[in-house]
């Protein structure tokens, strides 16, 4: 599995993950969706977030790409 650590937290970072999600989101500009999907990005099924651990783990891919990551140039 490949995973992260950010603020004192593993977390799964595999395509498609919660986290991953979350710091695609960010990288795009997009809004905030908490989603992943299971089977790898763009393969269904894509789930929405149930559960505070999804969330959780959603939230932190999206600011770990605020502090950490870059921003999509649509130049």
């Amino acid at each position: 599995m490949n995973t992260k650590v950010f603020e004192g937290r593993t977390y799964d970072c595999s395509h498609g993950s919660w986290f991953d999600r979350g710091s695609a989101d960010s990288w795009y500009s997009r809004p905030l969706d908490p989603h992943c999907y299971p089977n790898g990005t763009g393969h269904e099924p894509r789930l929405e977030a149930n559960h505070p651990e999804e969330i959780e783990a959603y939230m932190a891919g999206y600011k770990w790409n605020e502090q950490f990551g870059g921003k999509k140039s649509w130049d």
